[in-house]
């Protein structure tokens, strides 16, 4: 008999974001978004005004590119700073409440070195996304740091794979990662430790204390560039802000995943989509959808 993963329904939880009159941007977390090499600055941007719209206290992207490293004029309260080979002393000085790591990343010498140290971060929520995955999968002392991570903080790390991803990471193809998602989440469980997204129809979710949840919103529309950012972004805002007000990233990464999906099905509910449907759009709904669950 085949398991069925039960549905993903958490969006109530949202509700535990609700902010008292004299909340400040303390309350609601410092996020650091790593990213943005040559030619893909736009990964780490969506990620960011996912996260800067989805209520994070602060949101400072960490770009990789020299020359996207600057004041972005339509959201000039995104913090961008050039990355840094003192990496250690960044974090340090910065002293984030959670770290996202892989729009745009690339697979330099200084993506891999980023990708180490917040490997060895301390016991904060980590998201890592996209070429973040594929350096792990590359190397097997990154795998092993992040297993030990997990060993030290369980529950604190998400990884976010599309299924070329997740075959990248299992040494499968991706049409066999496909054929059974089921079991395809599983194994990356058991192989990381972490909390596992693996996004496409039917987004599932699972961990090592957690059975498999499924995401049945959700529409074509989301297949497209950008959509795997802006899911990094949320989770990594929603998680901030559930240090202080009770979620843990487990909960965070639930509501991120259901409220992504929902979004998108609002917009084409609306005639927006699902041809055309950008992930700008996607997170202004978010956005909206998600104060009227407040």
């Amino acid at each position: 008999m085949n398991y069925q993963p039960t549905t993903l329904d958490v969006l109530s939880l949202a509700k535990l974001l609700k902010r008292e009159p004299a909340e400040h941007k303390g309350n609601a977390g410092k996020v650091v978004l790593i990213g943005g090499a040559s030619g893909m600055a736009g990964a780490l941007l969506l990620a960011g005004n996912a996260c800067l719209h989805l209520g994070a206290g602060w949101t400072i992207l960490e770009m990789l590119d020299p020359a996207s490293a600057h004041a972005a004029v339509d959201n000039p309260e995104l913090m961008i700073r050039l990355a840094t080979n003192n990496i250690h002393e960044m974090l340090v000085i910065t002293k984030p409440d959670v770290i996202a790591i892989g729009p745009g990343l690339g697979k330099s010498v200084l993506a891999s070195q980023y990708l180490e140290e917040v490997l060895a971060s301390k016991k904060i929520p980590l998201v890592i996304d996209a070429d973040a995955l594929n350096l792990i999968s590359e190397s097997d002392d990154l795998l092993a740091h992040l297993k030990k991570r997990n060993s030290d903080f369980p529950g604190l790390t998400v990884l976010t794979p599309h299924p070329g991803e997740a075959a990248k990471l299992l040494k499968i193809t991706t049409e066999n990662a496909q054929a059974n998602r089921l079991d395809t989440i599983q194994k990356l469980v058991e192989l990381t430790q972490s909390i596992v997204i693996l996004k496409g129809q039917h987004t599932l979710i699972a961990s090592p204390q957690q059975t498999p949840l499924q995401c049945l919103a959700g529409n074509p529309g989301m297949g497209t560039g950008g959509m795997g950012d802006i899911l990094t972004g949320s989770i990594a805002a929603i998680a901030a802000q559930g240090i202080r007000h009770h979620l843990n990233l487990w909960q965070a990464t639930g509501i991120a995943v259901e409220l992504h999906a929902t979004a998108a099905d609002s917009l084409v509910s609306k005639g927006i989509g699902p041809i055309g449907l950008t992930p700008s759009e996607t997170i202004l709904e978010m956005r909206a959808l998600l104060n009227k669950l407040l």
